[in-house]
């Protein structure tokens, strides 16, 4: 530990030759011979100086001066091990496969497993803000949703789609699902965690589950022992061939061989949010055992320092003891006045990139884009503050797939469709088979044609002066169509979004699974 020691911020103690400073000044001026030598004879400055007292060695200015370097030594960051980043967790990566088999629709979890699980899946999003998370869904197919992306709205439009009707074939691959998982963090080359979303495992996935040891698996149960009726498309129930409605429950058994691994963390759903902090604490205890020492960062042991620094100031009240007023306000000023770090508890102990995640997950993302130094923290915190510009500028910092297909986001709330175009294109160059880059760059290609032809309209209408002119005080639709047909072609994009995704997922899970286009 002792060779391991160090500061984490050195430059500081270039400070601690003020504290010299200080006891020579403090020396200096109590040195009345030193004063008067060149102004009284020798024989007569012997027989007016009176001496003081010797025995009191510990000077106030003394005293003041050794608070003062320990302060300083404090700032400088003293440091012996190391921690884990307090925010980092926040960020680690998260798969969430739904299973989308027919007993997902089954009504003994109100109001249904799916939608409970859709709902759990919002949830989950709100208690990681800004952390990047990927949906799978998966019956007898598996198939991506969502690739890891940090846009919650985005994940919130897709997942609200999922249903069980829009599975190709019907039946459970668990094992398939955990492979595409495991291959999207791989891809990604960051740790993370596979949530499973599911009212039963099958016997042979089990094993594989408990095998899996690159990430850390966890499993919600959705349902109840007794059971209850499948709901069907047409709002009726699943029944027999005898007409009998038919009842589904939770494999215990299975489940119960399930919660016997060491690997796999197991819960059931539950009504309030107890459910989400237990996911949200196995993800950090997955992430932080799956921590290299590369990302780990020195322990700032700067506070130990404070103690004896108070400790010391105590002995400033003591009878007898005057420290000038204008020496404790000069060291306070030396110490306290560094135009970088504006005098802040915060800045002291946190990084600019701590603080705006802070601001971040407290959803002032006005103040966490202004605090964040990573372009990408800040890129986001601004998009999400609805300052658009600062969020293509923070993006434009970074040369990546990502930092283009963010700017061209960016740039579609400006109406900028060329310039937005030009970005989608740019991270399409790097990422070709993204359907999500292909499907905005449609999109951006499509407002830009209605933008040119209104624009084309517009230049085309005849300057023709009225016969006359009539107002219609009534109803004044002319108005009112006007604005509607404003707000038709600002929320194209939201629309596109918010309408297409359901049978988007149907029609390439389809064709992914081989069958026909349904």
């Amino acid at each position: 530990m002792i060779s391991d020691f160090h500061f984490l911020r050195p430059v500081w103690l270039i400070l601690l030759i003020l504290p010299l400073i200080m006891i020579w000044l403090a020396a200096r001026s109590a040195n009345i011979r030193q004063k008067w030598k060149n102004m009284i004879a020798p024989h007569l400055l012997d027989r007016l100086v009176i001496e003081g007292d010797s025995k009191r060695r510990l000077q106030p200015a003394t005293l003041l001066a050794l608070i003062m370097a320990i302060m300083i030594l404090a700032i400088a960051g003293p440091s012996w091990d190391k921690e884990t980043p307090p925010f980092v967790h926040d960020t680690a990566s998260l798969v969430i496969a739904v299973d989308l088999s027919q007993t997902m629709d089954a009504i003994d979890i109100s109001p249904s497993r799916i939608e409970r699980a859709k709902l759990k899946i919002h949830d989950i999003l709100e208690s990681r803000a800004g952390a990047r998370t990927a949906v799978i869904a998966y019956a007898g197919t598996t198939h991506l949703v969502l690739p890891l992306t940090d846009d919650a709205d985005l994940i919130e439009s897709y997942t609200d789609a999922l249903s069980t009707g829009i599975m190709p074939r019907p039946g459970k691959d668990t094992g398939a699902a955990l492979d595409l998982a495991s291959n999207l963090l791989k891809e990604d080359g960051s740790p993370g965690t596979i949530l499973f979303m599911t009212d039963g495992v099958e016997a042979s996935a089990i094993k594989t589950l408990g095998d899996e040891r690159n990430d850390g698996v966890v499993v919600l149960v959705i349902g109840t022992a007794n059971g209850g009726p499948i709901k069907t498309g047409d709002g009726g129930f699943l029944s027999s061939d005898g007409g009998a409605r038919l009842v589904t429950k939770l494999d215990t058994e299975s489940l119960a061989q399930l919660r016997t691994s060491n690997s796999i963390a197991v819960t059931t759903v539950t009504d309030d949010d107890a459910d989400v902090r237990w996911i949200a604490e196995q993800i950090k205890g997955n992430f932080a055992q799956q921590q290299s020492d590369k990302e780990s960062r020195w322990r700032d042991s700067g506070w130990w320092f404070l103690i004896p620094a108070v400790l010391l100031f105590a002995f400033t009240f003591r009878r007898g003891w005057v420290v000038r007023l204008g020496s404790v306000v000069i060291a306070l000023h030396l110490i306290g006045n560094d135009p970088a770090r504006a005098g802040s508890f915060e800045d002291m102990w946190l990084t600019p990139d701590q603080q705006g995640q802070i601001a971040f997950r407290k959803g002032d993302f006005s103040k966490a884009a202004s605090t964040f130094r990573d372009p990408i923290w800040r890129g986001v915190a601004a998009y999400r503050a609805g300052k658009y510009q600062d969020a293509i500028n923070a993006f434009a910092i970074i040369d990546s797939p990502d930092s283009w297909y963010n700017q061209g986001n960016a740039l579609m709330h400006l109406k900028k469709f060329e310039e937005a175009i030009a970005a989608y294109e740019k991270a399409l160059q790097a990422k070709p088979a993204s359907e999500d880059i292909q499907a905005n760059l449609a999109t951006a290609k499509r407002l830009l044609l209605a933008q040119q032809k209104e624009e084309q309209d517009q230049e085309e209408a005849p300057d023709l002066k009225p016969d006359s002119i009539q107002f219609d005080d009534k109803g004044k639709q002319g108005k009112d169509a006007q604005i509607a047909m404003s707000e038709q072609t600002s929320q194209m994009w939201i629309k596109n979004i918010a309408v297409s995704p359901a049978a988007m997922l149907a029609r390439r899970f389809s064709i992914e699974a081989g069958g026909g286009a349904k």
